[in-house]
């Protein structure tokens, strides 16, 4: 698969499945970072009165660290493995995008140890930042 990847693709790539996937493209990869964009619906879980609630936001984010830990074992011809978060230590959102709009979240891995990533995570709208995170997640049986 050559980037940029698309959601038909995407679901290739993380464990999870519609009407759940918060992520439509993986912009850019490396092997400590990635960028995503989420173009967000009017059918997304997480909308409330015609925005994306906190919790669909941080959905989001995690779901781009999976997209991240997903390609990386596509790269290695191995399928995406399930996880979850294991804490997010900080958040801060700014604002609730609205339906239509795009995000583009980027993702730095600090550290990676035995299936355990300690991610920063950057979302932003129209190029200004509206929540920014420290995200731990966990490969389901490591």
């Amino acid at each position: 698969m050559e980037l940029p990847i698309k959601l038909a693709d995407i679901q290739k790539l993380i464990p999870q499945k519609d009407p759940i996937i918060m992520v439509s493209a993986l912009e850019a990869y490396h092997e400590m970072a990635l960028q995503s964009s989420f173009l967000i619906s009017e059918d997304c879980l997480f909308i409330w009165a015609d925005h994306l609630t906190e919790s669909g936001l941080i959905e989001h984010m995690a779901q781009s660290v999976a997209l991240h830990t997903g390609y990386s074992y596509y790269l290695r011809n191995l399928s995406a493995p399930l996880g979850y978060i294991g804490s997010i230590p900080r958040v801060e959102i700014a604002a609730l995008p609205r339906v239509g709009q795009t995000l583009h979240t980027q993702v730095q891995i600090i550290q990676e140890f035995m299936g355990v990533t300690l991610v920063e995570i950057i979302t932003k709208l129209e190029g200004e930042i509206i929540a920014n995170a420290q995200m731990k997640t966990v490969i389901a049986g490591m």
